[in-house]
């Protein structure tokens, strides 16, 4: 099936694609207002070496580096992401979907803060909530570890909390979703239609082309339908009718016979020929004259006797 074709078959059964279309635009206008966009801000921080250990660098901590530092961003981001942390920035008044992670492709001990939500203001407010918690989250396991404060790591912010930005590609996604389901749903009803309505064995009605079946309310479908509803139908064979007729030519064959039978060989004939063309069997002897007919042929009747006189 070409393009053409697909184009005809839709455009027969608009009645079917047409609601379907109009279906599929209030599932894409319902999705569109069910998904909210999302917005999402982020900040930046950064681990640094102790007091102490920066003695020898003069004091200056972004040149005193060390692989620790990348372990312990690790170990903070995944208790950032615990649920007893996630519970403790709800009760501190924070919202949306939380998560710390190292920063990809950082050539030292970076963090990345997100907070996404659907409200701008509240994403925003928490993503600050949540890079102080983390600086805190930092100092409590030192202190728990009984760390001297010359001696604790510390943490700065790199870049901070940035306004929201809208994330509009799982919106987006859901969009084209519903749009392509109806579109399909509707191509798959209108050509299931015209495969139920069309003719068995894909003839056509006569006077159409090729492509263009007669539907089954079209002139040339309504005409053809009552031709054939008053076309007779064919008269099957009666038995009664077969049975007189084959009495009648038994009748005619015994009757020939019989005819055949009483029939006499003329005088000029032969002895044993028949004159019958059929082959039919003759008497060998004339049959007898009956008695009437038996006279002297010397006696005078009555009318000869009046013959002459």
């Amino acid at each position: 099936m070409d393009l053409a074709e697909i184009c005809r078959v839709m455009g027969r059964r608009w009645y079917v694609l047409v609601p379907g279309l109009l279906l599929t635009a209030v599932l894409t206008a319902g999705a569109y207002l069910a998904v909210p966009v999302a917005y999402q801000s982020q900040s930046t921080v950064m681990l640094l070496n102790s007091q102490k250990a920066t003695v020898a660098f003069d004091g200056n901590p972004f040149l005193s580096t060390q692989t620790s530092l990348t372990g312990m961003a690790d170990s903070l981001a995944r208790n950032l992401n615990s649920d007893a942390s996630i519970a403790d920035l709800r009760h501190q008044g924070a919202s949306g979907t939380s998560a710390a992670k190292i920063a990809d492709n950082a050539q030292g001990p970076l963090m990345w803060l997100t907070v996404t939500g659907t409200d701008q203001a509240a994403v925003l407010k928490s993503d600050k909530l949540f890079t102080a918690y983390a600086k805190k989250r930092l100092e409590e396991f030192q202190v728990q570890q009984a760390v001297a404060d010359q001696a604790m790591i510390r943490m700065t912010t790199i870049v901070p909390p940035q306004n929201p930005v809208a994330q509009t590609k799982t919106r987006l996604e859901y969009l084209v979703l519903a749009a392509l389901a109806g579109l399909v749903v509707s191509m798959v009803a209108t050509f299931y239609v015209e495969a139920r309505l069309r003719k068995p064995g894909g003839r056509r009605a006569a006077g159409h082309p090729a492509g263009h079946s007669a539907g089954p309310g079209s002139p040339a479908s309504e005409g053809s339908e009552g031709v054939a509803a008053h076309q007779p139908e064919p008269a099957g064979p009666d038995p009664a009718a077969d049975s007189a007729g084959a009495a009648e030519l038994a009748g005619r064959a015994a009757a020939a016979r019989a005819a055949r039978a009483a029939r006499t060989a003329p005088r000029w004939s032969s002895d044993g020929e028949s004159a019958d063309p059929d082959g039919a069997d003759q008497d060998p002897e004339p049959a007898a004259a009956p008695p009437e007919a038996r006279r002297d042929p010397t006696a005078t009747t009555e009318s000869d006797a009046h013959r002459f006189v």
